[in-house]
């Protein structure tokens, strides 16, 4: 099961290092790990997506925990959430096909950031299944490369979901 971790930290330098090194010394693996500042520019917050059991992933937080420059750990699971990944692609386009890869794109609510004379570079952020979903629908058309954020969180304040 994938569990969303959010570890606020010390802004300093190494303190990226200390926590992926902490995962690697316990063989743990991590599916997404975005890093940014926050609205206090001493704390910077970690955004950590781990997949594993609940007793792998408690192991994960209360060794984050450890940590002297980590200043809260929160583990998402069983909140709702809104977690977003933002993602490059850039996708062949030969003329006769862009019509409906613009199409395409503007289905997912996609974004034309560069454009070429045989591909097209898309901007697209939301859910990872719509990442995944948009990745799918690309294929076809030949996938030049792709640039991804990971997945960045955070619990939902309000009742209502407004995905």
């Amino acid at each position: 099961m994938k569990h969303i971790i959010s570890a606020l930290v010390e802004n300093k330098p190494g303190v990226l290092a200390h926590v992926a090194g902490m995962f690697a010394a316990r063989a743990f693996n991590i599916d997404s790990l975005v890093v940014g500042r926050t609205e206090d520019p001493a704390l910077s917050r970690m955004t950590i997506v781990v997949v594993g059991d609940d007793r792998v992933v408690e192991q994960v937080r209360k060794q984050l925990a450890k940590i002297v420059p980590v200043v809260k750990v929160q583990d998402f699971v069983g909140q709702p959430v809104v977690a977003r990944d933002l993602m490059l692609i850039s996708i062949s386009a030969p003329a006769e096909k862009r019509p409906e890869i613009i199409s395409l794109i503007e289905t997912f609510k996609g974004k034309v950031v560069d454009i070429g004379q045989k591909f097209v570079m898309v901007e697209i952020s939301g859910p990872e299944a719509k990442i995944e979903g948009f990745i799918e629908m690309c294929r076809p058309y030949g996938i030049k490369s792709v640039a991804r954020t990971g997945t960045i969180a955070m619990p939902r304040q309000s009742k209502v979901s407004g995905e």
